[in-house]
This record gives C-alpha cells, sequence and structure tokens, in this order.
C-alpha cells in the first residue's frame, strides 16, 4: 500500500509546475474559442470575377444545348402515337390524323395538315419546320402547253389501253399524273412477276389520291392480269396468310379464331368483322383468297 501511495506523492515544486501547466491549457483554450484569429477579408477582383461568371454561364448553356433532343425533318404522313405525344399533339389531333390517313389520303402542306388534325397555330409553327414532303410534291414539275393530255371521258374497256404495259409516257399523258408518279407506278408493277392483278392495286400506290386513280382507270385497265394461286380463306393455316399483303401476324391468327367461331366463312367480307382488319384494303385482299 505504501508502495502504491508513493506514485500519488508530489513535492512541492512538482505540484506548483502542475498547477502552472493546467493554468496555461486552460488559458490556450480561451485564446482558441474567444479570440479570432482569421486573416483579413479577402478581396475579391469584381469584374474579374464577372468575366469568370460569364464564361461559367455561356459553357452551361453550351453543355445544355448539347443535350437538348435533335429535331430532323419527318414526313407528317406517318406520325405514330409516340411520335405526335413527344411533338405535343393530343390523342384526338392524333387520330383525326390516323383516321385521315386509313382513307387512303395524304396530307401535302402544312396547311392542309392544321385542317385535318385541328391543332392550334403555335403548335403548328413549332413544328411545321421540320415537314419534309416528297419532292414531287413541294417542287412540282411545270407542264408545258405542248403536252396532249387524255379527257376524263371513261373509255370502254376494248378501248382502254392495258395497265400492265403501259409505258411512264403513256400514263403522263393522264392529267395529275407527272413523271414522278408515273415512274411510281411502272416501278410497283414491276416488283411482282407478271404485273398487277387488278386495278384496286393502284390504291396501294403513295401520291395517288381517289381522283388521280380514277383518272388513270378511266383510260388503262388490266387486261393481261398477273396469275396468282389463290389462297382458301376456309383452310389456310397463319404461316400461309402471312404472306398476303396486308395480313400481319396478328391480323392472321384473329382470321383463324374468327373463322373457327363461324364454322368457316361463307363470303369474303365476313373478314371486316376480323377484329383491326384494314377495312380500305378489303379490296386487294380479296384479290389472293377464295372460299374453296
Amino acid at each position: 500500500m505504501k508502495n502504491f501511495k508513493s506514485h500519488f506523492t508530489f513535492s512541492k515544486e512538482q505540484r506548483n509546475g502542475i498547477f502552472l501547466l493546467i493554468l496555461l491549457i486552460i488559458i490556450l483554450q480561451c485564446v482558441y474559442f474567444f479570440i479570432d484569429t482569421s486573416s483579413e477579408e479577402v478581396i475579391v477582383n469584381q469584374e474579374e470575377f464577372v468575366k469568370f461568371q460569364n464564361e461559367i454561364d455561356s459553357l452551361k448553356i453550351v453543355e445544355l444545348e448539347k443535350r437538348k433532343p435533335k429535331a430532323f425533318p419527318f414526313n407528317p404522313n406517318y406520325i405514330t402515337d409516340f411520335k405526335g405525344a413527344s411533338l405535343g399533339m393530343s390523342n384526338e389531333e392524333i387520330d383525326r390524323l390516323h383516321a385521315f390517313r386509313k382513307q387512303n389520303k395524304w396530307i401535302n402542306s402544312a396547311k392542309e395538315f392544321q385542317e385535318v388534325t385541328k391543332i392550334s397555330d403555335s403548335l403548328l409553327n413549332t413544328i411545321s419546320p421540320y415537314f419534309k414532303f416528297p419532292d414531287w410534291v413541294t417542287n412540282p414539275k411545270q407542264k408545258t402547253n405542248s403536252t396532249i393530255y387524255y379527257n376524263n371521258t371513261p373509255k370502254t374497256f376494248a378501248q382502254k389501253e392495258d395497265l400492265n404495259t403501259a409505258t411512264a409516257k403513256q400514263l403522263q399523258k393522264v392529267n395529275g399524273v407527272g413523271e414522278v408518279l408515273s415512274k411510281r407506278i411502272i416501278k410497283f408493277r414491276n416488283k411482282f412477276v407478271g404485273g398487277f392483278i387488278d386495278d384496286v392495286q393502284l390504291q396501294d400506290i403513295y401520291g395517288l389520291t381517289p381522283e388521280t386513280i380514277e383518272k388513270i382507270t378511266n383510260q388503262f385497265t388490266v387486261k393481261t392480269p398477273r396469275i396468282i394461286q389463290k389462297v382458301n380463306i376456309n383452310k389456310a393455316e397463319i404461316e400461309t396468310l402471312v404472306d398476303i399483303q396486308h395480313i400481319d401476324y396478328d391480323l392472321a391468327y384473329d382470321i383463324v379464331e374468327q373463322r373457327k367461331l363461324r364454322d368457316g366463312f361463307k363470303s369474303l367480307d365476313e373478314l371486316l368483322k376480323v377484329k383491326g382488319f384494314p377495312i380500305n384494303k378489303i379490296e386487294i385482299i380479296k384479290l389472293y383468297l377464295s372460299l374453296d
């Protein structure tokens, strides 16, 4: 016990030293907490600061411009639901456009686009600079007075020229069919070995309005139709139906399901009862089908 107690026994000089050390520590703590030792206020060159801030702001603007989605020219006839929504169109405006296109009609100007969709002037002014129509719409070639057109009087079948052998020059004699449209008709016809099956296939050619088709068929008709093997609608499987123009897998599946419910189709026009059937393409689709 004596040895243990000796560790806590100090001389007078030692006690004075300890007391002085404690006092010094307390003084230093007070100095640290209560005396402001910060340096003098930093002087900022306001002019240089403003220049620096402006440079930072300009860099931010450049970066924001880079991140903005870029708008590219597009044909408004092919606006999808997603594209229309991203442009700021309402569902009703998009539906009006799609209903118009289902009639096999085409929009050929910004003004016509507004008339069909009923969009506001402000939205039209925003998106119309990006409209891109075919060259034959924006830069139609002027026809010379020397061009001799067919009159619009319908000819008899015997008087009409064969649409499957007509040349581009002959087609251009139809008022409303220029160089571009005539070449487009020939190109479409040549996609099939043997050419057209029926006049109704003209509806599949982009740019041909119902009025222009009527003018063509007043002077031309398919006299030598392409020979095809028709598909029995009451026996064909999905894999066979999808090979027909305007029929995709979903539509083929619905046709087969409807056929089962009806215990077979009695008329090709019953296809109009199939969900999602392209009504405006019924006459073209019927070219490839039979009931037996």
